[in-house]
Parts: C-alpha cells; structure tokens; sequence
C-alpha cells in the first residue's frame, strides 16, 4: 500500500507562484514615444543593448516556465536576455486599436486618461481595460506553481501590478518580481529610459 501525506491545499499551491516580468527593451516607437499595443515596432540598437544586460539580473536563475507575448519585440528581448521562450498571445499588450502609432502627446490631448488612469477604459476601435486583464489574468492563473519569467509589455505589467502598489508603467528593459499568492511586489530593477505603453 502506498503511504500519502497529507494533503496540500490550495494556499499553499498558490504560494509558491512567483512571476518576473521582464518589460521588452526600447522599440523605434517607444524611442520616438509613440503608442504601440499591438503593432510590432522592431527593437532598437539601445533596446537590443536594455535586453542583453537583463541576462546578468537572471542569470543562473531556475524558472519553471519561460514565457514571452507573441509580438516580436517581446520575442527578440526574451532571446537576447534568456534564450528561446514559449510564446502565448495572452501576454500581448493592449490593443490599443485606433492609439496605435500615435503620438503619446496625440493620444493623450483625447484619451489621456486611457493612460493616466489605466482602468475602466476602452480603447478607440481596440481593446477594453476588461478583456485585457481578463486575458492576462487568464494567463497567470494557468501556470503550474513556481518561479516564472514573462517577456511582455509596459500594460501587462501595469495590469497585475496596478492593485499592489506599483500603478504606473515602468521603463523599457526592467524587470518586477512579484509574489502572487499575496500579491505583493517583491522587487523592481528600472532599466532604460522609457515609461510608454508598447
């Protein structure tokens, strides 16, 4: 017969899921501080430069699961500062429909507060504040217990962190660690010098 310990509840499963979200590096929209979602600007040389220096912060990390959005940008990050990750279109930023390719003063002077507040909004022609989190949501809540790494977008990251403390986009080329079960930030390492949604 074979023995069984006790039972492990569901706490304890939710505990041990740890996120690192990795924002792309600087893409030629982000550099020329135009609105992205999901189109696919290709990254800068500095961006290039942003994801080979966040090999040094993962380095010699384990990670269950190593995940990028589909979009390129996240794609070629993930490569430069990892290897080959396995893509999900749940990671995809926004759809930032008819923002995208914007200016952010042009997108701002109309739907400022798409980005200022980040909630309860519905993008012109593209997405809404709820069907993203949703799908983000989706996401995270399928992922096996322990340490993953996701290559995505400023509002991805904005969407899992905006209730824990941290409600504003962060620089292309940083990373936030983030406990899930207690939804707390663990950490955050700034990189670059960009704070746009793509």
């Amino acid at each position: 017969m074979a023995c069984r310990g006790p039972p492990v509840s569901s706490s304890v499963m939710r505990s041990a899921l740890e996120l690192w979200l990795v924002r792309h590096g600087e893409t030629t929209y982000s550099a020329s501080k135009r609105v992205a979602g999901w189109s696919d600007p290709p990254l800068t040389d500095n961006g290039r430069r942003q994801a080979e220096a966040l090999r040094a912060v993962i380095d010699g990390r384990r990670f269950e699961g190593v995940w990028s959005s589909d979009l390129l940008r996240a794609v070629e990050s993930a490569r430069l500062a990892w290897g080959e990750p396995t893509t999900d279109r749940r990671l995809r930023e926004c759809d930032f429909g008819d923002l995208e390719g914007c200016t952010y003063e042009e997108a701002d002077s109309t739907y400022g507060e798409v980005f200022s507040e980040f909630r309860d909004f519905e993008a012109p022609g593209g997405e809404s504040h709820e069907a993203f989190r949703s799908r983000v949501h989706d996401f995270v809540g399928a992922l096996d217990p322990g340490a993953h790494l996701l290559f995505v977008h400023g509002g991805v990251i904005r969407v899992l962190t905006q209730d824990l403390g941290l409600d504003r986009f962060i620089p292309t080329g940083s990373v936030v660690g983030l406990d899930w079960a207690t939804r707390e930030v663990l950490f955050l390492r700034e990189g670059g010098n960009s704070e746009a949604t793509d």
